[in-house]
């Protein structure tokens, strides 16, 4: 704290290569998460995405209107296009402008706005809020999304009888906005102090003092763009440091104006690749940016790259012509257990012993999505630790009681014969919600959070019981396809949470901030694409098993990137060595639920399980350090102390024999209630094994 288009498979061979280990700074970066240097291997090809029939998946549970969403400029028959960068365009009172990278964008009464933001520094934030460059008048009345997909939206500026004028196409790492006009008409374009002129080869050019913008397609003349009905018109601004071979690039590719973007992906032992394709109305080659988490590596296949750049919060965006982006991250397949091989016997005993007084201090399960789902993967990951410990005997009731629960939460039928731990169906949202809402949810906020927590609870006690995967199927395959659906149909839209050009999820379901979207927990949304690939593994649905790898690889390096681990340099006056909430114009050292450092670090690492291993991959030890030091001026008995003990034990062996040490006497106000004492002590020990300590 957003889908009506088939996935197209689209070939592509790439060049990857093994990535970094655990203990190496990747891409010459201080502190820097990305790749290391590629070989020439072959990328994984296109997977098949699940199939399912989303009909019945949402027909299993009861039909109930219980959210709290109202989509005010949205076509008939659309999907709500919820947990998108663009969501503020659909719902509340007002549109709230929206962040496209490198544009930002924003409708009026009569048009829309274009703005090239610029970010400002100080010691907290990180900022480049929407401010208008260019103007566009097209006499509108109104407005409303009439085609969504998880990287693209088309919107119907309408006039005051609800006829459509034409049509408005951005798409995220597109440097254009096109209208396509459906009659005969005129627009006008004005920039800041002046307006659009005829210049160079049909491009309309303006100066907006701060940005050079370009104007491609109809007869532009006295600021005012001339379009015959089907004819289009696409504004673009020019990277500041722009050559001349880019200003025609640009140019030329203006006058195919993107209509949509298909997402396919493919995973294999090493690697998880993302291939957005932008279409175009007549086929011809476009242009886009990429973002830090996008060049992880060398890509000798980015020939057309390298033609400038434009600044964004996010750090440079590089211009690049073609149809095709294609990224890659270390594969992440699903992680049910730590390695606890080569830990020494007193550590054994001493996880053991805590796991007793962990099993005997579980209380009753609550009843929302997150907090509930919170408590049953504690009690699920308590259970396999003990398993795979040899104490049976400590976890069997645990064991028996979880699963109970979980029973309870899949009885598909479960909120006609109660009002908590069930879930319905919402037609009008689109969306499946858990009867009791926290955090929002009800307006679909967080679900990947709080799903993702029920599906790896379902995942690891499902796991070699057969009976019970199909028990609790119904409901859980609900779950996953609400969040992770990765085809679109009339009952769930395609990839609800996951944005596959920004590389990760955004939380907020309505989007309704002037900053755009935003998500705070990274891992959380790693724990909730390993969750979705634990269940997929136990209910033994490998083409999902694939879909989660994808999910969780990606998010898991964007979250280094972007989050635990960013590149900073760029960024001169942010005074901190990570970022805890980021936002579609905005990065903030903060969070939603406490001012304190120990807070802003450790609401990236909830719940450190045996995937959160990943959080410390190709960072530098010294990162690591910085980072727990930062966040703990008082000492580690804070709230989330017990994750920033477990952060610190992936810094090296010393850390890791150090971390074992201070997590023996660790008050239990250090331990989140998503955690256990012997969660934290099994997970330190492991560190330490691991790294030779």
């Amino acid at each position: 704290m957003g889908a009506a288009l088939v996935v197209a498979l689209v070939a592509v061979l790439v060049v990857v290569a093994p990535w970094a280990d655990d203990d190496e700074t990747v891409d010459g970066a201080s502190g820097g998460a990305g790749s290391a240097p590629v070989a020439d291997v072959s990328g994984p090809p296109d997977a098949t995405p699940p199939e399912v029939d989303p009909a019945a998946l949402v027909g299993a549970v009861p039909a109930e209107a219980v959210a709290k969403i109202d989509p005010v400029r949205l076509a008939p028959g659309v999907v709500p296009p919820t947990n998108r960068w663009y969501s503020g365009l659909v719902f509340g009172d007002q549109p709230q402008p929206v962040f496209a990278e490198p544009l930002s964008f924003g409708l009026t009464d009569s048009g829309f706005t274009l703005g090239l933001p610029a970010p400002t520094v100080d010691a907290k934030v990180i900022m480049a809020p929407h401010v208008p460059a260019v103007t566009v008048d097209a006499g509108a009345a109104s407005a409303q999304v009439s085609a969504a997909d998880p990287v693209s939206v088309t919107i119907d500026l309408l006039d005051a009888s609800g006829a459509v004028l034409g049509k408005v196409v951005l798409a995220a790492g597109s440097p254009f906005v096109s209208f396509t006009a459906v009659q005969d008409m005129t627009v006008s374009s004005a920039v800041t102090g002046g307006s659009f002129a005829p210049g160079a080869e049909g491009a309309a050019t303006a100066d907006a003092g701060t940005s050079q913008w370009g104007l491609v397609g109809g007869s532009t003349e006295g600021g005012s763009t001339t379009l015959g009905a089907g004819q289009s018109a696409s504004w673009y601004a020019l990277p500041p440091d722009a050559t001349d071979e880019a200003a025609t690039a640009l140019r030329t590719a203006a006058a195919d104006p993107v209509t949509g973007v298909d997402v396919t992906y493919g995973v294999d032992d090493s690697v998880a690749r993302t291939t957005l394709t932008y279409r175009t109305a007549g086929g011809s080659p476009t242009a886009y940016v990429l973002m830090p988490h996008h060049r992880t590596g060398d890509q000798p296949d980015r020939a057309d790259c390298g033609l400038g750049t434009y600044s964004s919060v996010y750090g440079d965006l590089e211009l690049c012509v073609g149809s095709q982006l294609s990224s890659f991250a270390p594969a992440l397949p699903a992680a049910r257990e730590l390695d606890l091989d080569g830990i020494s016997d007193d550590q054994r005993t001493a996880i053991v012993d805590a796991l007793r007084a962990d099993v005997a201090a579980t209380g009753a399960f609550p009843s929302d999505t997150y907090f509930g789902g919170k408590a049953l993967n504690r009690a699920a990951s308590l259970v396999v630790l003990g398993e795979q410990l040899g104490a049976q005997d400590v976890v069997a009731d645990l064991r028996t009681t979880t699963v109970d629960a979980l029973t309870e939460w899949a009885e598909p039928d479960g909120c006609t014969r109660r009002e908590a731990r069930c879930v319905v169906y919402d037609e009008s949202a689109r969306s499946a919600i858990g009867l009791t809402p926290s955090f929002g949810s009800d307006e679909l906020n967080d679900h990947h959070f709080h799903y993702g927590y029920i599906l790896a609870a379902a995942g690891l006690l499902a796991q070699d019981d057969p009976a019970l995967a199909a028990e609790l199927a119904p409901v859980m395959n609900l779950l996953a396809q609400d969040i992770a659906a990765a085809l679109p149909s009339e009952e769930l839209p395609q990839l609800r949470s996951f944005d596959p050009y920004a590389g990760h999820s955004w939380a907020s379901g309505t989007s309704p901030f002037a900053d755009g979207n935003n998500q705070e927990s990274s891992s959380e949304a790693v724990n909730a694409w390993n969750g979705l690939g634990l269940w997929a593994l136990a209910s033994e649905q490998p083409d999902l098993a694939t879909e989660a790898t994808w999910l969780a690889s990606t998010e898991a390096l964007t979250a280094r990137t972007y989050w635990t681990a960013p590149d900073l340099e760029q960024l001169d006056g942010f005074e901190h060595t990570m970022v805890s909430l980021n936002w579609g114009g905005k990065r903030d050292y903060a969070t939603w639920f406490s001012p304190e450092p120990s807070a802003i670090l450790g609401i990236q690492l909830i719940p450190m399980g045996p995937v959160q291993v990943s959080v410390a991959q190709g960072v530098a030890p010294e990162q690591i350090r910085a980072s727990v030091e930062e966040a703990t001026p008082g000492g580690y008995g804070v709230q989330f102390g017990g994750y920033l003990l477990m952060y610190r034990a992936l810094a090296g062996a010393d850390d890791a024999s150090a971390a074992w040490q201070e997590a023996l006497g660790l008050p239990d106000v250090a331990v989140d209630d998503g955690s256990s004492r012997s969660a934290m002590l099994a997970f330190i020990a492991s560190a330490q094994a691991r790294s030779g300590g």
